[in-house]
């Protein structure tokens, strides 16, 4: 089964790869990408983990490396696990739900994923790889689209009731995350629960399902 979909995933990764879709017809009028699109996604046949993030940063737009900062630092210490066994599309799919750099807003802070993405994307994507048995939802936008309608507005909210959606009986399994950055390191301190009680049932998961 899997040697059957290589095909068509790879289809789908030069598709990714060329789309414009952010710079040539954006979802609202006039609003388009303030530079040269860079698709960045790790689409896989094999891996049984999919980490689904926001958006590139600056820095994973000019590498072409996913959570190439130290936002990816931080979570691979979350995951416990090394950068080789992190970039192994053998053990993860990493795709966030805005393919390309969003660009900034008027105070220096990353904006939003792209409206135009996940509406003509996600989907697409998560057909190619039934495989996957665990969804690493990453902030908001990723829970909100992973977890549906049901999923609450606040991320606190949603990452506290973690266990109704990573112990569901459907697969894959949600696991809702805040996002790794260096400015969420207050909401960390604030709930000391996710370090007590998240993290080891994530390595847990993880080293199951990258075994």
């Amino acid at each position: 089964m899997a040697e059957s979909r290589i095909p068509a995933i790879e289809q789908l990764r030069a598709e990714i790869s060329a789309c414009r879709i952010c710079r040539d017809q954006p979802a609202r009028a006039g609003d388009f990408l303030p530079h040269e699109p860079h698709p960045v996604a790790v689409i896989s046949s094999s891996a049984r983990i999919l980490i689904a993030g926001q958006a590139p940063g600056l820095r994973v737009h000019e590498s072409g490396l996913p959570f190439n900062d130290a936002s990816g630092d931080r979570l691979r210490q979350w995951l416990a696990v090394g950068r080789d066994e992190f970039y192994d599309p053998e053990k993860f799919a990493i795709v966030p739900m805005g393919f390309c750099f969003p660009g900034y807003d008027a105070h220096g802070s990353d904006l939003p994923p792209r409206r135009e993405c996940a509406p003509f994307w996600r989907q697409r994507v998560m057909d190619q790889m039934p495989q996957v048995e665990l969804v690493l939802a990453i902030g908001h936008y990723a829970q909100r689209w992973h977890i549906g309608p049901d999923c609450p507005k606040s991320m606190t909210e949603t990452v506290g009731d973690w266990r109704r959606h990573a112990l569901r009986n459907a697969v894959p399994a949600i696991l809702p995350l805040p996002h790794p950055s260096w400015r969420n390191t207050g909401w960390l301190k604030r709930n000391p629960w996710f370090e007590a009680d998240v993290l080891p049932f994530l390595r847990e998961r993880v080293s199951v399902l990258t075994s």
